[in-house]
């Protein structure tokens, strides 16, 4: 029912959060061409982002701007309003329709958020969302309302997969601000074989602690 495709294709049939988890297991994911177009298409890259955990770098400044505190890091905690943000820019491929689709997968337990929360005032800040099946995560959005908040989260968020267990970060593609993270491109061929191992494992998102600063950069200095 799925194709690996060089080129968006639009699915004939109405997209469910079920069939949403047979494409993704398939290697391939959805986009909108903007918040006011209702298709969806399927994408699957000819290169592909991945970030490796034991490769993720925090640099000098994010190690000063984690020690300095005054976060929290909740996991979904508001599931909604992490999706809300991550839509909420001038151009954005997350439409009603794929908003509706993620709130389901979260209910399914399938989608989590892990959100940069000001320690004053709980003001959500900074935060990411995903999918997870197996041992593979599967990075959708990100969005930062304070310098370096969603390079926060991604630090956490990486601490999270390792101590869960997982053996993929998918981001789909790689930006700049991600390949300065430790972000890398590999063809389709190798991220569709890294996946179907990844699918044979399992792993666990929400179980494990929220790590302490000093342990979370020891690890970070250790592996990146």
């Amino acid at each position: 029912m799925f194709l690996p495709v060089e080129r968006p294709w639009v699915p004939e049939f109405e997209l469910t959060p079920e069939l949403l988890l047979q494409g993704y297991s398939l290697g391939v994911f959805p986009m909108a061409e903007s918040r006011d177009d209702p298709e969806i298409f399927w994408v699957d890259p000819r290169q592909r982002g991945i970030l490796p955990l034991d490769r993720f770098h925090v640099s000098r400044s994010l190690g000063r701007r984690i020690r300095r505190g005054g976060f929290r890091i909740a996991v979904n905690e508001d599931f909604s309003a992490t999706l809300a943000a991550c839509a909420d820019r001038p151009e954005t491929w997350i439409n009603d329709r794929i908003r509706a689709l993620y709130e389901g997968l979260h209910r399914r337990g399938a989608a989590h958020s892990l959100e940069v929360r000001d320690c004053a005032d709980g003001a959500l800040i900074g935060g990411v969302y995903g999918v997870t099946i197996g041992a593979a995560f599967f990075g959708e959005s990100m969005f930062s309302r304070r310098t370096d908040a969603s390079k926060i989260a991604l630090a956490y968020l990486v601490d999270r997969l390792r101590s869960g267990g997982f053996a993929l970060f998918d981001t789909q593609f790689v930006t700049p601000h991600l390949r300065s993270l430790g972000a890398v491109e590999i063809p389709r061929h190798v991220y569709h074989r890294r996946l179907a191992q990844a699918l044979t494992e399992t792993a666990d998102f929400t179980t494990p602690a929220t790590s302490a600063t000093q342990d979370l950069l020891q690890r970070s200095t250790q592996t990146s």
